[in-house]
């Protein structure tokens, strides 16, 4: 039982070897790994199927309980500076993926189906407008992510108004209660990851051989490149704020990036983070007990940067062209997704297939961006708990 237990393997090390056989797998035995394709598909549908209820309840749910933590001069500047760098950050991201283009070099079959794209030639007034659900059941059933967002960041603010006012927390915890359900159903399809992932990649190298492998490659250098810039721009700011010496920062965050680089959770490096916040940054305790935990949960610099790369990988794979609309749309779902609202037990998984099926693009390309996704996870992770301390 012991030796079992030792040698029992993690499902992102399973993730990490199911991506690998697919690449070598599928590029020695070729196209023929398209029989094996439907595996993968039917995976990302279990996925899909809870997509929608996952979002609404998460938004609803983070809506409704919030407290009186947003109160104050402290909670105005320190979501002040989230939201202004989370969108530099998601600018930055679209702006490396037009440099760098990682998403060309790979031929994608669409032949699997996709959501009906949102977004025609129309106006922004149209395209703001009809971000407003005229039937939320409608928008339910037909996938409409941001009719959906909007309609459950509404019903949230009233749910939870009730609550205060009458004392009653009935509906606030039901909508927890159905969350925490669809949660456990991700959970569940989550364990199959690697043998979807691996019916989703193989066909993908047998089509297009081991030429997959350098688009990866741009990918996880574009967000390294991300990294670099927006550490190089933060660094000397927070060194300034601090009273620091800036030659030392690189010396001051070490412990937090091996943290980050190694754990790739900011939740596991948010004690190591709050105690250097005061005891190499001068923060006082009061202020690094209120900004640790929120920025650990609404700031994702790194995450936004990665999902906007995400999107325009997944468009530039299948030769899919988005209009500006699209565009910020995603760019806007990207921040939406990292502002600390929804939290999703499958990780990039699910993010990705929701961004997939929001924008109308081909799923196959998940599979590759999950086959890099530790590595971008690393990196991701980096950022977010580095720029952290800005914020304090």
């Amino acid at each position: 039982m012991l030796l079992k237990g030792k040698w029992k393997l993690s499902l992102t090390t399973q993730i990490i070897i199911a991506s690998l056989l697919g690449l070598i797998i599928g590029a020695i035995v070729g196209p023929t790994m398209e029989k094996i394709q439907f595996i993968g598909n039917i995976w990302l549908r279990l996925i899909q199927m809870s997509i929608v209820a996952l979002v609404m309840t998460s938004v609803a749910n983070a809506i409704g309980n919030i407290e009186g933590t947003g109160a104050g001069k402290m909670s105005f500047h320190t979501f002040k500076y989230i939201i202004i760098f989370t969108l530099c950050s998601a600018f930055l991201g679209l702006a490396l993926s037009y440099i760098f283009k990682p998403g060309l070099g790979i031929k994608l079959d669409i032949a699997v189906e996709t959501t009906t794209n949102q977004f025609s030639d129309v106006s922004v007034i149209d395209t703001l407008v009809n971000f407003v659900p005229t039937n939320i059941f409608q928008a339910m059933s037909s996938g409409s992510t941001i009719q959906c967002i909007v309609f459950s960041l509404i019903f949230g603010i009233a749910a939870g108004g009730y609550a205060r006012a009458t004392g009653r927390k009935n509906v606030l915890l039901l909508i927890k209660d159905i969350n925490s359900i669809v949660m456990r159903i991700i959970e569940m399809v989550m364990k199959l990851a690697p043998i979807g992932i691996f019916s989703l990649l193989a066909p993908v190298a047998g089509t297009t051989g081991f030429d997959v492998i350098f688009p990866m490659i741009k990918f996880l250098l574009a967000l390294l490149i991300g990294d670099i810039i927006m550490l190089l721009v933060y660094c000397p700011i927070t060194a300034f704020r601090c009273g620091v010496n800036p030659l030392k920062m690189p010396r001051k965050f070490a412990k937090m990036s091996i943290m980050a680089l190694t754990t790739t959770s900011s939740a596991v490096c948010l004690p190591t983070k709050m105690e250097d916040m005061v005891t190499k940054f001068g923060v006082s305790r009061r202020v690094s007990d209120f900004t640790g935990p929120i920025t650990m949960t609404m700031n994702s610099c790194g995450a936004v940067q990665c999902y906007v790369l995400a999107i325009m990988f997944m468009a530039q794979a299948s030769g899919i062209v988005l209009t500006s609309i699209e565009i910020l749309t995603g760019v806007l779902l990207a921040v939406m997704m990292c502002m600390g609202t929804i939290v999703v037990p499958g990780g990039s998984v699910v993010v990705y297939t929701f961004f997939a099926t929001a924008l109308g693009l081909p799923l196959e390309s998940v599979a590759i961006l999950i086959g890099i996704d530790w590595f971008a996870g690393a990196l991701r992770t980096l950022m977010n708990v580095n720029v952290e301390v800005y914020f304090t």
